[in-house]
């Protein structure tokens, strides 16, 4: 049985270190790669491939202190309308540039509060979607909701679109915590909404939870994490509050001295993964949950499981294109990334331009090591046949990269001719396995806890 204390003599409590949701992260992004080069990889897409596209909509009636995402506030409908048709132009655009035959593989609308827009807005936006980018068969549209920022309207808008997925942050739902974080949103609320979505027809159904939050202790976990439970979510991602204050300027306003220590991190953590386990959920990587029958249970079965910029996911489309300010897209050749403010690349997109400000592309073992970190994350393995059919490498050089890595974890990580593997009670230590296989110098960004 691995102990706190092995855990913290391994660095654990202590370590900041990314959440591996691409490779290179997004800190190694840089100006060399532009717009021209985001186009060129748009236009190299293979004729009738499936692709993914992810819609960001930064605004948001209030502003959540706990939140690190690239949002704005705004009372008025006025922005939105004018950021509404910006997205309409970066489509055109990407129309423009798109090979034939392509089709949408996973449509996800994220923010901020994309159900700020108003049903009109919806209804144009989904519509000129459709026109670029036809659903494939199987697709899945996805929507983030705000419990608190929508109605019935808005909900038939989306479910005669097409979403037939939706997506609820709740965080917690002890009122004492919700003060302390600014988001305002009862039990009773998140109810109403999701039975309503389900009276729309759309079955499916994400929940998002955080542990580490201020005042958090395991009693108020536990109460919080029952009456999610009560909801019957499909999918569950237990995320770790990331406090980065450096980064998101409005975290500041939490009360840094009631934020629970790592160790009480990780048992806050255990707590809420017993609770969903015994609800009869299945583990999905670090901190994902899902019923049995759930796509993404399914995809973990089968050694189908990815991961994203959203998490974990079962896509399996050739690319994820990016649309609207700090959206990031992944391309079989990198990474781009708009510009994050809504200024900037509304700007770009009036002079004729994809607003691409940064990005990656692939080179040396990028390809490799991305693999490898994502096995790690996904499965808590690495299969040597795999990586060496897959990259060519040979045993002697597998092994001896897999052993060096292991040699940092006090024989908590096995290695055999079959690969490398993170047993459970090692796997608090996942992250800071991936991070072995990292060949970018971590000192040029600062990360969330390894918990």
């Amino acid at each position: 049985m691995v102990t706190k204390t092995q855990l913290e003599a391994l660095g654990l409590f202590d370590a900041k270190v990314p959440r591996y949701t691409s490779y290179p992260t997004a800190p190694h992004f840089s100006d060399a790669v532009g717009s021209e080069l985001h186009g060129n990889w748009i236009e190299a897409l293979p004729e009738g491939a499936r692709i993914s596209l992810y819609v960001h909509v930064p605004f948001c009636r209030r502003l959540c202190w706990f939140c690190a995402c690239r949002t704005q506030g705004t009372q008025s409908e006025a922005p939105v309308r004018a950021y509404l048709d910006t997205l309409l132009a970066e489509l055109d655009m990407l129309a423009q540039r798109l090979p034939a035959g392509v089709r949408l593989s996973r449509l996800h609308w994220g923010g901020g509060t994309p159900t700020l827009l108003a049903p009109d807005m919806m209804e144009t936006l989904a519509g000129r979607i459709a026109e670029i980018l036809p659903f494939a068969e199987g697709a899945e549209f996805s929507v983030e909701i705000d419990p608190n920022e929508v109605d019935e309207m808005r909900l038939a808008m989306l479910k005669a679109a097409g979403m037939n997925r939706a997506s609820i942050g709740v965080q917690d739902f002890d009122p004492e915590i919700q003060k302390c974080i600014g988001r305002d949103q009862s039990y009773e609320v998140t109810r109403d909404v999701i039975a309503a979505i389900r009276a729309h027809g759309v079955e499916s159904l994400n929940a998002d939870i955080l542990f580490g939050l201020p005042h958090q202790t395991r009693g108020k976990i536990t109460e919080s994490v029952q009456k999610l439970l009560s909801l019957s979510p499909d999918r569950v991602a237990l995320y770790g509050y990331a406090h980065v204050p450096w980064m998101a300027r409005r975290q500041g306003m939490l009360p840094s001295d009631a934020l629970p220590t790592p160790a009480e991190r990780l048992e806050l953590f255990a707590t809420a993964r017993k609770l969903f386990l015994w609800d009869g959920y299945a583990e999905i990587g670090i901190d994902h949950f899902a019923l049995p029958e759930d796509g993404l249970a399914r995809a973990q079965t089968e050694g189908r499981l990815k991961r994203n910029f959203q998490g974990y996911t079962d896509d399996q489309a050739v690319a994820l294109i990016g649309i609207g300010a700090s959206s990031i897209s992944r391309f079989p050749q990198g990474f781009t990334q708009n510009a994050p403010a809504t200024g900037a690349h509304t700007q770009a997109i009036r002079e004729g331009h994809f607003s691409t400000a940064k990005g990656h592309a692939f080179a040396g073992e990028d390809r490799l090591r991305a693999r490898l970190i994502e096995a790690v994350m996904c499965d808590f393995r690495i299969r040597s046949a795999e990586i060496r059919q897959d990259f060519g490498l040979s045993d002697a050089a597998l092994q001896a990269m897999f052993q060096e890595v292991a040699a940092r974890f006090d024989g908590l990580v096995q290695v055999t001719a079959e690969g490398l593997f993170i047993p459970e009670e090692a796997r608090p230590l996942t992250r800071l396995v991936a991070r072995a296989f990292d060949a970018y110098d971590g000192s040029r960004a600062r990360h969330s806890s390894a918990i």
